[in-house]
Order: structure tokens, then sequence, then C-alpha cells
């Protein structure tokens, strides 16, 4: 499984505005709305709100997952976003978030969406790839970092 399997190039964002989680997390499935992967958004605002509630999908080193199933898509998509400003994410190492990716997905392809929860960690386990993306000046340099990491 590859990460351009369900990020599409116009689900990246380099200059995320919202100033907290909640408005992150709505601007990025906005997002979504807007590359035409996406209708419902306020279920799916609700179910990844929902899954903040159980635990900060703040994974640490300035990186957050959230993500959440629903029966309003047909296929799991994915945005990503960076806050230069970092976002605070009740995070498991307590710092701010400046790379947010939201994955969302159908309920019944749950296997599927923890092997892409997998794959989204890993990838940004690399410190030098985080910096890079943080850095990159456009979506279409974020999109080739991640390609060519999908390539190993």
């Amino acid at each position: 499984m590859k990460i351009m399997d369900f990020l599409s190039p116009e689900a990246v964002i380099v200059d995320l505005k919202a100033p907290d989680k909640k408005s992150a997390i709505v601007e990025l499935v906005e997002t979504l709305k807007k590359t035409k992967s996406v209708k419902k958004t306020d279920e799916i605002i609700e179910v990844v709100l929902e899954r903040e509630k159980l635990g900060s999908t703040g994974i640490g080193q300035g990186v957050a997952i959230p993500h959440g199933k629903t029966d309003v898509l047909d296929e799991q998509v994915g945005v990503l976003g960076i806050s230069h400003k970092g976002i605070e994410f009740n995070s498991l190492d307590g710092e701010p978030v400046n790379i947010i990716f939201l994955l969302v997905g159908p309920v019944e392809v749950a296997g599927q969406h923890l092997k892409a929860l997998s794959r989204i960690s890993r990838l940004f386990k690399d410190k030098f790839l985080r910096q890079a993306i943080k850095e990159a000046p456009t979506p279409e340099d974020v999109v080739k970092i991640i390609q060519q990491e999908d390539a190993y």
C-alpha cells in the first residue's frame, strides 16, 4: 500500500490556517470536500472528533494522524496539512503539531484502514522526511517527497 493510493495531490495544504485541533480537522475535511472526494463533511468531522475523544492522535515529534471510519465514504481518503505555527493537539510528547495527516474511510475496510495508518506512521518516523515536508514550499513538492518515500 502506498500513501498516494489515498492521498491526492489536491489534498495537500502547505499553509494550514487553523489555530487549534478542532478547526484544523474542519479545515482538512473541507479540503477533502473541495477535491470532491467527500460530500458529507459534517458526518466525517463528527467521526474524527469522536475518535479524538478516545485519545489524542498526536503521535509525537510534531505529527498527528486524526482518523475515523464512516458509512458515508466508499473508499479511503486522506488529506495532509502543514502548520508552520504549530497546533496544540494533546500529543503524546506534549509538543505542538506541524504535520497533520487526516485519514477517513468506509467502516467495512477496517484492515485496510489499519494498514494505511501504519504506513503513514512509518513514513513520519523519519525526522529528515518530516523536516523536508515542513519546508516544502508547494503541495507539488510535498507530493514528490512522499512519492520518493513510497517507492521503497
